[in-house]
């Protein structure tokens, strides 16, 4: 820069673009508290004590301002996902998507376009596509991911991987196409990521892997208010925090189909293990799938326990109905996997129908231990069964031409990290 200044007669503008990529990548191999203090010292000689600067733009996904990374800044001007400046600037409008689309006769694609690549909210300007995406797409006119496959995103696939089971609970609501709904703080602490889910959500927004659905400033333990409904006359608001609640939602369809290869890629990288699951289910060899699940549960799963906090009652039962869905999806093309569709006369857990004559049908019921009203786990896993049986589950199955005997019914039964599996 002392160069560029002497040799043109005018000081240099800095453009910095994504300063946060090494951050990430020294909080995820271990060497951050190092990159630190290089990184501190490296901002205070380009942008404080450097003479020869006019002004700088730097670029990033995170604001990480409270780790003291710009502590000896001055005269930051800082614009966030949220910022109303330049929110039509950060990609293409749908105007000009539609637009080029037009010009390069694809006019017909427009739906699947919004679909696959919309959803991005700058400020409060909403309908703002990936301008590398919709490149791509004009240049191949095939869906596809093409933004998402741009980084490695192994922070993100580490913070999901080896977060709570709330926090996997609620990453599996998302991937279903339900909203969360949480309080953010835009200035990411790299510190807290491990240990706070309101900072990972908040990573995952400005990624720009979630979107903002709605706006509120109401306690969540409180009936929300909601900026986009309109509360009743009267209504009491408690507000509990200064930092803003959200309502989010996965982007887009490009986003959904990456997380989608993420959680594939877990299981593909544990694939001899994967695969003794469903050798077992596949040989109905009920001991094996009862050794398979307990070993990952005690060598995996952390500790939960909600049989003293009864609002949480279904939580383990949807972190373990999660995981065995996670174990079967190799089945696709085998069998047609469905979850939590109605059946006789109830909602089925897991059901599993063939696409070869040869082959079995199943259906999975999932059941908590309650002290309340079973003795041992052995109950549970019964009572599991029963409701089969009860509510008809296999009706659909039987609509379908497949013979009773060759549909197989399980009950999965877990307290905490303990696991029983019995079959009729």
């Amino acid at each position: 820069m002392k160069n560029l200044s002497r040799y043109y007669g005018k000081k240099v503008l800095i453009l910095l673009d994504e300063y946060d990529t090494p951050m990430q990548e020294a909080f995820v191999h271990g060497y951050w508290d190092k990159f630190m203090v290089f990184i501190r010292s490296l901002f205070n000689a380009a942008f404080k004590t450097n003479p020869f600067m006019e002004r700088a733009l730097m670029t990033g996904i995170t604001r990480v301002s409270r780790e003291s990374v710009f502590s000896d800044l001055n005269n930051l001007s800082v614009i966030t996902t949220t910022s109303a400046e330049y929110a039509d600037c950060f990609g293409f409008t749908e105007e000009e998507v539609f637009r080029a689309l037009d010009e390069y006769g694809l006019s017909d694609r427009k739906n699947e376009v919004k679909q696959w690549y919309d959803g991005f909210t700058f400020g409060s300007i909403s309908g703002i596509y990936n301008p590398w995406s919709i490149i791509n797409y004009l240049r191949s006119k095939k869906l596809s991911c093409y933004w998402a496959n741009t980084s490695s995103n192994e922070l993100i696939s580490r913070l999901i991987q080896t977060g709570s089971p709330q926090l996997k609970i609620h990453f599996e609501d998302l991937l279903q196409g339900r909203s969360l709904e949480t309080v953010l703080d835009e200035q990411i602490v790299f510190s807290q990521l491990a240990q706070n889910e309101t900072a990972i959500w908040s990573l995952l927004l400005a990624c720009g892997y979630l979107k903002v659905v709605k706006t509120a400033e109401s306690d969540p333990y409180s009936p929300r208010n909601f900026a986009a409904d309109q509360p009743e006359e009267g209504a009491e608001t408690f507000f509990f925090t200064d930092m803003p609640y959200y309502k989010l939602s996965l982007t887009n369809r490009e986003v959904l189909f990456m997380f989608r290869s993420i959680v594939h890629a877990w299981f593909a990288e544990r694939e001899p293990d994967y695969n003794l699951f469903i050798r077992a289910l596949l040989r109905d060899d009920v001991k094996a799938m009862n050794a398979y699940m307990n070993n990952t549960a005690l060598t995996t799963f952390r500790f939960f326990d909600s049989g003293n906090r009864p609002s949480c009652a279904n939580e383990p039962e949807r972190f373990y109905h999660g995981f065995v869905l996670g174990l079967i999806v190799d089945l696709n093309g085998r069998y047609v996997i469905t979850s939590n569709r109605e059946s006789g006369y109830g909602r089925y857990d897991i059901m599993l129908e063939p696409l070869r004559a040869e082959d079995f049908a199943a259906v999975i019921e999932f059941k908590v231990f309650d002290p309340d009203e079973d003795k041992t786990l052995e109950d549970t896993a019964q009572n599991a069964l029963e409701q089969i049986e009860r509510q008809n589950y296999t009706a659909y199955l039987i609509s379908r031409k497949i013979p009773e005997n060759r549909i197989r019914k399980y009950g999965f039964a877990f307290k905490g990290k303990k696991v029983l599996i019995k079959k009729f």
